[in-house]
């Protein structure tokens, strides 16, 4: 089943070629299919992508040596292990295959399109050019079906970072991947890294598709509404809180109630996902990595999840945080994690002897996806087990520091930015302001100005909002990221520099309110 959603109208997409990917260092350089001008161009009073201030502020990146990939978003049929599903996917494996590249490198990567309509690839968490940020009518046009488009900018900071579609709920199909930029001065020492990505998987799962579930989520939820300050009713529901099919509904129904979370609150997602994966694989088939009692190890994690939350722990062991989103801070030592969608967070552990699982709960969802750290003999837990730090200390972002080398200075705002989180399950209007999003839209920035983004959740849902092109601090020296959780009720407050002209997007994580219209764009006046 497909429907048309908002951006669909605007006309959403970029396309990947190929069959896998293929990495090259390379002094040259190949400006085909650079036409990224959007099809409705901004113009007028701010800077829009194409415009000189954004080929002036990749200069002043210095561009290092290139690294050619290339890459294909296809249809394909993929084993989460033990049960196949057809699906979109970059190659033929899921995660798509990692891109490593070092802070300074030009990254050069052409994307080529097999899938049946247009696509588009964000590059999460990167501070790069504008109109490479890959929002189709707003920073590019779309890639058709059929196209290829070179992605080809400076990668400025090291880091954790991921890339996806920003088409539609592209991104809760298999079209996603790591993107691991190395410090060329790296100060921790460790012995192995782990990239762990974290997943709900409903895709090609019973005839269902990302398309059908928003479809059935934008009908809303009349009187049973869980997004407002309405009441919580579970009329309607099966045992497991799933909302009950309706008469002649293609498939099960994947609308969830009564997820309730003591960290995210009385609604933790909208979607009852079949399966939770991590490395592409479910707690039945988990990933083994293997590494020697006592290595230390670097733990990269990504929650690449469209609507959940997940709680993270590696059972008989702690967990020392390092970064999170990409920038260091001052290390914190946990037993747990909690990663909203689209978050990062590095850890080191030192390995002990034996098998052991690592655990990511799908938070208020009352499932688990598994991977398994081995270092020498034993059977694999089963794949139910809760480990005890689980319940034990959870750390998030709001009890975290930044590093000083990292810190942003002490500045008082130039300008603030007032953002209320609205909407509701009730009729499924989720937005800024009680707007839906709107391309032509913008809160306006100047070059130089220290912003703050004030977000005011009025809403009884968590979300996860991110800033596209930017990092910001949390308050009181707190983290830099450029994804953090607003709670049921609660405002968050954060401050960035605003050092990279262009338009962009701050939007919701959760891609189905997203998709619904919780999204909006900061522009910078000229």
């Amino acid at each position: 089943m497909r429907t048309t959603t908002r951006r669909a109208v605007l006309g959403t997409g970029i396309a990947i070629a190929g069959s896998g990917l293929l990495t090259a260092c390379s002094g040259s350089s190949n400006h085909a299919g650079r036409d990224t001008k959007p099809s409705s161009a901004p113009g007028g009073d701010y800077v829009s992508p194409n415009d000189r201030e954004v080929a002036d502020a990749e200069a002043k990146r210095n561009p290092g040596p290139e690294r050619k990939v290339k890459l294909t978003a296809a249809r394909t049929r993929l084993d989460l292990g033990g049960r196949t599903v057809s699906t979109w996917a970059y190659g033929d494996r899921l995660p798509g295959r990692e891109v490593r590249v070092t802070a300074g490198d030009t990254l050069a990567l052409t994307l080529a399109n097999h899938l049946p309509e247009p696509t588009s690839v964000h590059w999460h968490g990167l501070a790069l050019r504008n109109d490479m940020d890959g929002v189709p009518d707003l920073t590019q046009r779309p890639i058709k079906a059929g196209a290829s488009f070179e992605y080809r900018f400076a990668v400025p900071h090291p880091g954790t970072h991921w890339f996806h579609p920003h088409s539609g709920v592209q991104q809760d199909r298999g079209l996603y991947a790591p993107l691991i930029v190395e410090d060329p001065r790296e100060p921790l020492r460790y012995d192995k890294e782990w990239v762990v990505v974290l997943d709900d998987w409903v895709d090609g799962v019973d005839g269902s598709t990302p398309d059908a579930v928003l479809a059935e989520l934008s009908q809303g939820m009349g009187d049973m509404d869980h997004g407002g300050h309405d009441s919580h009713g579970t009329s309607g529901m099966s045992a497991s809180g799933e909302k009950s099919p309706s008469p002649g509904a293609s498939g099960p129904s994947r609308m969830l109630m009564g997820s309730h979370s003591d960290l995210l609150g009385e609604d933790a997602g909208d979607v009852a996902y079949p399966y939770y994966l991590v490395n592409g694989r479910t707690a039945e088939a988990p990933e083994s990595f293997r590494a020697k009692p006592g290595d230390r190890i670097r733990i990269r994690i990504v929650n690449a999840g469209g609507d959940t939350a997940f709680r993270v722990a590696l059972g008989g062991h702690e967990m020392t945080v390092t970064h999170t989103d990409g920038f260091p801070i001052e290390h914190a030592t946990t037993d747990a994690l909690l990663l909203g969608m689209g978050e990062r967070y590095d850890v080191l552990v030192t390995a002990r002897d034996g098998v052991f699982p690592l655990v990511a709960l799908a938070e208020g969802k009352k499932k688990t996806a598994m991977a398994l750290l081995r270092t020498g003999g034993g059977s694999a837990p089963k794949p139910s087990v809760r480990p005890a730090e689980l319940s034990g200390k959870v750390l998030t972002a709001d009890r975290l520091k930044a590093d000083k080398s990292v810190r942003l200075s002490e500045r008082k705002p130039d300008r603030t930015v007032k953002l209320r989180l609205t909407g509701g399950m009730a009729k499924y209007d989720w937005g800024f302001d009680g707007k839906r999003y709107d391309p032509s839209q913008r809160h306006p920035v100047r070059a130089g100005e220290r912003v703050r983004l004030v977000f005011t959740n009025t809403t009884t849902m968590w979300h996860p909002v991110h800033l596209h092109g930017h990092t910001f601090a949390l308050a009181g020296g707190g983290p830099r990221k450029d994804t953090a959780i607003v709670l049921p009720d609660e405002t968050l407050t954060v401050d960035f520099d605003a050092d990279n002209p262009g338009l962009w997007m701050v939007h919701c994580h959760n891609v189905y309110h997203a998709e619904a219209g919780m999204m909006t764009v900061l522009g910078y006046r000229r």
